[in-house]
């Protein structure tokens, strides 16, 4: 009995093990299950009111953060040639972000319907600081009259008209929203006003703002439905307006050239842009660690401001550049996410506007630090050194986080449980839910009694004849 019992016992244990899967199996449905768990939790929180203002707040707060430590990484070689403390560019970065931040509370707290009403007057008002900047109380810096200076700041009106023109052609374009259908609806007064912008900025010349100013008439008209064969014209249009920009000035001149037939010695025009290729190259997949980068000393000039992108593949590898990129690919994901979910075609218009705006402006500037494109001077949005582009960059995502806020499930939330904890801290008000215009009846003539004389049709008169 007891041999029996064993065989029987050894049976069983036998058959249990060739149940068992191999562990590569079990490991593998481990794995699975993380994974599955993990997109289960991510697309719970994503389905909550207010994922799309905590990402957009996430974006912006991890941009600054890179920014700043890139620009004092950057610039204490730039700050000790000039005679001065190593902080000295780095202090006034941080001034322009403490500024840029009372401009993102107030893109946040003013409600929608009066940014979009004042737009107008700022669009306005940013025609009359371009065409103030071309007199004698424009300054000229780098070969371009487009500052104003006071004092040690100085600032660049062209980036408020970019806003400014997201905001005014979109309040157009969903006013006139029924004839868009008709060109003439269409283009105008929206194409001839940024037309105005265009050539107050070519006379600077700027052609870094000219190329945004571009993108974010495009981003108008193709939202608000415009056919193809417009953008085939506004593109030749536009390449006019680059080439002449390219050839006015000899600096401008020799950098496309040497894009179109770079020297193999790499000195001239595109010294700069090889040198950043040399600077990503030896960055490898990790970096020579934060602080470590040589080229910021004896090879690339102005690295804290256009080339900084350079910089963080030389000093973070290409992890850091990664990181970088997935930023602004979020942000792209986040700015649509924000403008298919609203109601209200402002709104819509606007936050998709301002999306196409700010990753655009991005990937023109990765796009020539890597040498894909000629260099244009375009900054790299919070993360280069500089004020103006730092504090409009800012206040967009003010008023981006502002339409994550009128999402009509976050409306819905916050008008129903509170405005939360960064809203109590920020005093934000709780959004208005989107009321459609109403649609004006068209007039009709009262119809005539029963029973009442009809009165006869006055005649026509010809030529003055009756």
């Amino acid at each position: 009995m007891t041999a029996l019992n064993d065989s029987k016992g050894t049976e069983s244990t036998s058959t249990t093990d060739a149940e068992k899967p191999p562990p590569r199996a079990r490991r593998a449905r481990e794995r699975a299950g993380r994974i599955w768990a993990a997109r289960t939790a991510l697309t719970a929180w994503l389905g909550r009111p207010l994922a799309s203002f905590h990402l957009v707040l996430a974006i912006c707060a991890l941009l600054i953060v890179i920014g700043l430590v890139m620009v004092l990484s950057a610039s204490a070689n730039v700050s000790l040639n000039q005679g001065s403390s190593a902080y000295t560019v780095f202090g006034k970065q941080v001034v322009f972000v403490l500024v840029g931040l009372v401009l993102f509370w107030i893109g946040v707290r003013v409600p929608l319907r009066q940014i979009r009403a004042f737009s107008p007057i700022a669009l306005w008002m940013c025609v009359l600081m371009l065409l103030l900047v071309l007199t004698p109380l424009g300054s000229t810096i780098n070969g371009t009259r487009s500052w104003f200076k006071f004092g040690p700041l100085s600032f660049q009106p062209v980036e408020f008209a970019k806003l400014a023109l997201a905001l005014w052609g979109a309040h157009m374009l969903v006013v006139k929203r029924g004839l868009l259908h008709q060109y003439r609806h269409l283009l105008v007064p929206v194409v001839p006003v940024a037309l105005l912008l265009f050539a107050l900025v070519m006379l600077q010349p700027d052609l870094g703002g000219t190329v945004t100013l571009g993108v974010v008439l495009i981003s108008l008209l193709w939202f608000a439905g415009a056919q193809l064969r417009l953008f085939g014209a506004l593109a030749l249009g536009g390449v006019a307006g680059v080439v002449l920009l390219a050839i006015g000035t000899n600096y401008r001149l020799e950098r496309v050239v040497s894009f179109l037939n770079p020297g193999e010695d790499g000195e001239g025009a595109s010294y700069q842009a090889r040198q950043a290729l040399y600077a990503l190259a030896d960055g490898g997949l990790f970096g020579r660690g934060l602080g470590q980068g040589p080229s910021k000393w004896k090879y690339l000039p102005n690295v804290h401001n256009d080339f900084i992108f350079a910089l963080i593949g030389e000093e973070l590898g290409f992890l850091g550049c990664a990181l970088v990129l997935g930023l602004f690919g979020m942000l792209a994901v986040v700015g649509m996410r924000v403008a298919t979910r609203n109601i209200d075609p402002w709104i819509r218009m606007v936050a998709a506007t301002l999306t196409v705006w700010l990753v655009a402006q991005a990937a023109i500037n990765i796009c020539y630090v890597v040498g894909l494109l000629p260099v244009t001077g375009i900054t790299l949005p919070l993360i280069s050194s500089g004020g103006t582009s730092v504090v409009t960059t800012m206040l967009v995502f003010g008023v981006l986080a502002n339409c994550a806020r009128h999402e009509p499930e976050a409306v819905a939330a916050l008008r129903s449980q509170g405005p939360g904890r960064f809203g109590r801290l920020m005093r934000l008000p709780a959004p208005e839910p989107y009321q459609p215009p109403v649609r004006r009846k068209p007039v009709r003539r009262p119809a005539p009694q029963r029973g009442a004389p009809r009165q006869a049709a006055p005649r026509r008169n010809i030529g003055g004849r009756s």
